[in-house]
């Protein structure tokens, strides 16, 4: 009985240790193929983008978190030295009560970039329909996406499988609290978004095309105050 343990046991160790290695080789895969994509603000003005893609992360009440804010305000300098003349804030607004893209819209209005230049993706649900829909819903097909650094590799990775030109600057100023636990959970992100790059399903939310070319403020869902 002891020696079907033992066999058991080894077995699946030998599964968890090839498992593991396999993920480790899709993130260095995934690493090693998009770090010429991650550019600095000065190389991204030097080009003209289709928009701005800024991530959403979360909000606090009617203020972006930590993360968000030094997202937004690097999504904003880059469309104020003319990266792109229009932005998209991707985020989470499926419920009435969480609403992470109209946070992200007025931040940046009150720093006085113009509402039509302003689109929101109210169904940037993960990284990959966030890219999805930038490409199929915004018509998007050059983009420069704004989250911190250790997000990039995988959006970058995702915007590629997806055939998006697209480059990423990094927004991380400063530290974050529970940075450790985020990089281990980017680890398993990636493996998941590396399957789902495969796959490539469609979101949960499509819906009709909204040009970026266009105004901004078809995508309000309500009156935004400065």
């Amino acid at each position: 009985m002891k020696k079907k343990y033992k066999i058991l046991f080894m077995i699946i160790s030998i599964i968890i240790t090839i498992l593991i290695l396999i993920a480790l080789i899709i993130n260095a895969m995934i690493i090693s193929k998009t770090k010429n994509k991650i550019i600095s603000e000065e190389d991204a003005i030097q080009e003209q983008f289709d928009c701005i893609l800024i991530l959403g992360a979360g909000v606090w009440g009617n203020s972006p978190s930590p993360m968000l804010e030094d997202r937004l305000l690097e999504g904003i300098s880059l469309y104020e030295k003319g990266a792109s003349n229009k932005i998209i804030m991707s985020g989470d607004h499926s419920r009435a009560d969480y609403d992470e893209v109209n946070v992200m819209k007025k931040f940046a209005m009150d720093k006085g970039i113009k509402s039509e230049d302003i689109f929101m993706d109210h169904a940037g649900l993960s990284t990959y329909d966030s890219l999805y829909r930038a490409k199929e819903i915004f018509e998007a097909n050059k983009i420069l996406i704004v989250t911190q650094e250790y997000h990039l590799p995988r959006a970058l990775y995702i915007a590629e499988s997806l055939g998006i030109e697209a480059y990423g600057v990094k927004a991380n100023p400063r530290e974050y609290a529970g940075q450790t636990m985020r990089n281990i959970r980017e680890i398993v992100a990636r493996v998941k978004d590396f399957l789902m790059c495969i796959l490539k399903p469609k979101p949960a939310f499509l819906g009709e095309k909204i040009p970026i070319t266009g105004n901004g403020d078809i995508t309000n869902d309500k009156e935004l105050n400065r």
